[in-house]
């Protein structure tokens, strides 16, 4: 076991027209002896090349990697007493399961032939591929194989895990329960670990802490719990949570947010918040929306919609409206598009647009979403009014999109990690 930091790291990319591509930018992380760290992200956002420069794949531009307080950065992969599990597995396809467990140990150890066949054995136990020791890689199946490249590192018993991504092959079902696994593995082992994922589910099960990374960027590092509830900026909101964060372009005027559609009064202590800030964004998880059909109960917090589409799953029902004189819809997501794009979001205006100003989008379709019970019921087409309470609002600076204001939580102290 081991306690890994990351001080200030960076990842600079070359070119061949000679321009450089910054994949990794400043990123401190600081993992404590046997803990189970996320790496979450969009696909090109620096998390595998976080682990790669952990693991000693890849070169530092800037910045160091300790283990246990000894700086790595120029000691071998070999050498780092890390044992990786990639996403393809990488099994030698010649060599039997005992072979592919066991090759690692042989190389870069002097143990014995006895000693070596022990800890395969119990590796394979652990996993329950005891059986399966004699066959080749191509007579597995792909959970069969997974174990496999798990039990080869484990049989290394190293200081720190590193896993990239490697549930991303298995069908969902699968995935589910190997992430079960994965978590009942890690707590017997006690071994610090480093997990990269673009899966927030995974992220928000199986880890004791997340680091949500965006362009390269560390945007928020915390417990699941934590980034779901006190989200630092419109990215982490907008990324953690499935169905997302729905967000409401607004515009702040004493205290009261206006849009062209409504006008949502705030409480004293979140006015106080947002006082002085007047272009912001209005957001609110899908769960904590309340629909109601008696639309002559409305009251300041209510805003009139109408059902789309409701999408049934059982224990939920997932209902998607479409807010009266289409309101606009906040979208940062649009926004990375366009600036990937080349679009200067910063000079398009809001309305009847897909562009919107400080960063974020807005489109006019006005569609949030809300999860309500399985046993409730409405039509397509109703017409009704949605309730958000004031105590579950997260407001958000629109030009910077940090965290003005988080959710109410009443009993956040009597929650672990929150």
């Amino acid at each position: 076991m081991a306690r890994a930091k990351l001080d200030e790291v960076t990842k600079i990319f070359t070119e061949d027209d000679g321009s450089e591509v910054v994949a990794v930018d400043d990123v401190t992380l600081d993992i404590d002896d046997g803990e189970f760290l996320v790496l979450v992200g969009p696909s090109g956002c620096g998390k595998s090349t976080t682990l790669r420069m952990v693991a000693g794949l890849e070169t530092i531009t800037d910045g160091e990697i300790r283990l246990d307080g000894t700086v790595i950065n120029d000691v071998p992969a070999k050498d780092r007493d890390i044992a990786m599990v990639f996403q393809s597995y990488a099994l030698y396809p010649h060599m039997s399961v005992r072979g592919n467990m066991s090759f690692g140990l042989e190389e870069s150890t002097n143990l014995g032939d006895d000693e070596i066949a022990k800890r395969v054995e119990e590796s394979a136990g652990m996993m329950g591929i005891g059986d399966l020791l004699d066959r080749k890689p191509s007579d597995l199946s792909g959970g069969q194989q997974q174990r496999v490249a798990l039990g080869r590192a484990i049989v290394r018993d190293p200081a720190v895990f590193l896993m990239d991504e490697p549930l991303s092959n298995l069908d969902a079902k699968l995935r589910a329960q190997m992430r079960t696994e994965l978590q009942r593995l890690q707590n017997e082992l006690d071994v610090t670990t480093i997990y990269v994922t673009h899966d927030q589910t995974e992220a928000m099960t199986m880890g004791d802490r997340i680091a949500i990374l965006d362009d390269g960027e560390l945007q928020q590092v915390g417990t699941p719990l934590e980034c779901y509830h006190r989200p630092k900026n419109l990215f982490v909101a907008g990324f953690i949570g499935d169905p997302p964060m729905n967000f409401l372009q607004v515009t702040n005027e004493d205290g009261t947010l206006i849009d062209h559609s409504f006008e949502y009064p705030l409480p004293p202590q979140v006015a106080s918040a947002v006082e002085g800030t007047d272009s912001l964004v209005l957001g609110v998880r899908p769960e904590d929306i309340e629909l109601e059909p008696d639309q002559s109960r409305a009251d300041d917090h209510t805003i009139s919609a109408t059902i789309d589409v409701v999408e049934p799953m059982g224990d939920e029902n997932v209902v998607y409206l479409r807010l009266a004189d289409g309101a606009t819809v906040a979208r940062p997501d649009l926004a990375e598009q366009d600036a990937a794009e080349g679009t200067d979001v910063n000079d398009a205006a809001v309305e009847g647009s897909d562009d919107a100003k400080g960063g974020i989008a807005g489109e006019s379709r006005s569609t949030i979403i809300a999860t309500i019970g399985g046993m409730q019921h409405f039509d397509d087409g109703q017409d009704i009014s949605i309730r958000i309470p004031p105590d579950a609002i997260h407001v958000f600076d629109a030009d910077s999109t940090e965290a003005l204001h988080n959710r109410t939580l009443q009993d956040a102290d009597a929650v672990p990690g929150i």
